[in-house]
């Protein structure tokens, strides 16, 4: 509940009509649940919904906080909870058996009496969900006086197969102890540290505390609260998993939706983060053999004498892996005493590892491994298995994972601009080719910024360095508002960065760029106002500051277009761009029948647009 809010007492007129009330709704059960959902900040897919539950429309008690605080004042807190629960289990309509509903439990509540593993199981049975697809999530706001208890009780839960997620993280003092000791699947950021984060310097570097400790750990990061675009993009670029917010969609009783606008954020942003040799884990995907898990020990024994190359067997019941089963393992079990004569005639499922590390064939490599060897020494070589869509897709070694983020690294070294983290020339080089192979229309847009050397020197190298930073953020920013989830973003080196799109209105994305850089730029002036800049020659320049000079050359598709024509293309259209005060970009279009040295270049100028 909300600090400082007052409910009214018992034994006054209003206190005993919300009493009343609350005795109401209980027993004619007229409370509801809203979802909303939570979206992968990988995939941009839903992978599950969190249940709020809404008083009747009208009540004094509609609001959750309201109803959840009376009650429990009121020593009906209990009641209420498990009757929240059986709505949001009866109500949620999940698209597929990998979607998650999120539960919240106040912390007291697991010690309910009634809070019992049996009574919950039969509510998910009945409407044919399974323990997997439910998470409780326990605020950290109602702190856990005894975590030996609550570990226990919970414990019976994970058991069954039920998931964990403390809620609220970041907004209290014992966060980090209720994470230790509950050691749960999902940590949930709390809206505070989440507001603004791309303004505060401080909550980021809290966050990346966030970040990493949850990959080491294989737990799940959800942040809350998200409400603007600036957040959802700088969340997603620093690796965070999951996000849920107004933004992305409010708690409804209907089907959520996320916008195709967001879905293309989200997936531009994941891709600028790991830019060079983007792998996934499917891009490892090996066959394996399959065995069901009614087949005998003894037909697995047989088949890895016939195959000594085969380090391990999947165990699969409907096309979904349920098992694994390592080489090494089975044959330590049957050389034991008496292993043949008590495994040899028995199923597999009585010796395969039932938690073998299962993921997605879209996830990072780099997150897989981490997933990895954070799993007990006894299984840190075990393979892993591969899914599409759930379904049996194969398997990688722990060697070929590090092999490919060993490859990674080396290329990233070798390929990225130290400063900015973006390709070099040697990716770009290769990723025009691959466009010009490919004979679809496409953009290139060079950016330069003028007065560069002028401002190094009067500023300093370090704020020269910040401001070409600041312009690669702008770049990546406005492709995510106005380009495709494939636009590429290059630093060709100094102040010069390239952009390869598909997107159809490449104007309004020069144009976006240029709004973003003018909005920004005067806070690296440092308060000061100028009326003239120097040219590298030391002349002075009627200007009031650094400026863009953009060109923007349209590719056709056609064969016939070279390198070398867009390159001799946008050294003219530079020129031309730099020859007019402030930001402005310049357009022209490249075909066969059209050559790149024409003389007919169109200037589009954005006007009144520099800001004073």
């Amino acid at each position: 509940m909300a600090i400082g809010q007052k409910l009214p007492e018992a034994g006054t007129p209003e206190g005993d009509k919300w009493l009343a009330e609350l005795h109401k709704i209980i027993q004619e059960q007229s409370i509801y649940s809203v979802y909303q959902p939570i979206v992968s900040l990988e995939s941009a897919s839903i992978v599950g919904y969190e249940a709020l539950t809404r008083g009747p429309a009208g009540s004094p008690l509609h609001s959750p906080l309201q109803l959840f605080g009376f009650a429990e004042r009121y020593g009906q807190q209990y009641v209420l909870d498990r009757l929240a629960r059986e709505k949001a289990i009866s109500s949620v309509r999940l698209d597929n058996q990998q979607q998650m509903l999120f539960i919240n439990i106040s912390s007291h509540i697991i010690y309910d009496p009634h809070f019992v593993p049996g009574k919950t199981l039969e509510v998910v049975e009945t409407y044919n969900l399974r323990p997997h697809n439910v998470v409780f999530e326990i605020t950290e706001r109602s702190s856990i006086e005894d975590f030996a208890l609550a570990k226990k009780i919970l414990q019976h839960y994970r058991k069954q197969g039920y998931r964990i997620a403390i809620d609220d993280a970041g907004a209290g003092y014992s966060s980090l102890q209720a994470i230790a000791e509950l050691q749960p699947d999902f940590i949930k950021v709390d809206r505070s540290l989440i507001e603004n984060i791309h303004q505060d310097k401080i909550k980021e570097c809290i966050l990346e505390t966030f970040v990493t400790f949850t990959q080491k750990l294989n737990i799940g990061l959800i942040a809350e609260g998200i409400e603007q675009q600036e957040e959802l993009v700088k969340l997603t670029r620093m690796g965070v998993q999951y996000a849920q917010g107004y933004l992305l969609a409010h708690p409804s009783r209907e089907q959520a939706v996320i916008s195709p606008e967001l879905v293309n954020t989200i997936v531009a942003h994941r891709k600028t983060q790991a830019w060079t040799g983007y792998w996934t884990i499917g891009d490892l995907a090996t066959p394996i053999k399959h065995f069901a898990p009614t087949d005998l020990i003894s037909e697995a024994a047989s088949y890895f004498k016939k195959h000594p190359e085969a380090p391990a067997v999947v165990v699969v019941s409907d096309d979904r892996p349920v098992g694994l089963l390592m080489r090494e393992r089975l044959f330590q079990q049957l050389a034991g005493q008496y292993g043949f004569s008590l495994f040899w005639n028995r199923t597999i499922d009585q010796l395969m590892d039932r938690q073998p590390l299962v993921v997605d064939e879209t996830t990072p490599v780099e997150q897989v491994s981490q997933q990895a060897t954070s799993r007990s020494i006894h299984n840190l070589y075990d393979l892993v298995i591969i899914t599409k869509d759930g379904r049996m897709s194969g398997t990688a070694t722990i060697r070929s994972i590090l092999e490919t983020i060993t490859n990674i690294r080396t290329e990233t070294a070798r390929v990225a601009s130290p400063l900015t983290g973006l390709p070099g020339n040697l990716q770009i080089n290769r990723e025009l080719s691959k466009r010009l192979l490919d004979n679809k229309m496409f953009c290139v847009i060079y950016i330069d910024l003028d007065f560069f050397k002028w401002f190094n020197d009067r500023f300093g190298f370090q704020k020269g360095d910040q401001l070409i930073q600041y312009t690669a953020d702008i770049i990546q920013q406005s492709i995510a508002v106005c380009g495709t989830p494939l636009d590429f973003v290059g630093h060709v080196g100094g102040d010069d960065f390239i952009v390869l799109t598909s997107t159809e209105s490449s104007s309004k994305l020069c144009a976006e760029m240029i709004r973003r850089f003018e909005q920004g730029v005067r806070m690296f002036y440092e308060g000061e106002e100028f009326h003239y800049v120097e040219d590298r020659h030391g002349n002075r320049i009627e200007n009031d500051g650094v400026t863009l000079s953009l060109s923007l050359i349209e590719c056709d598709g056609s064969s016939s277009i070279t390198q070398e024509q867009i390159s001799q293309a946008s050294a003219a259209l530079k020129k031309q761009a730099k020859s007019h005060r402030g930001s402005v970009f310049v357009a022209h279009r490249i075909s066969s029948t059209v050559s790149a040295d024409s003389e007919e270049l169109e200037l589009e100028r954005i006007p009144d647009h520099r800001m004073v």
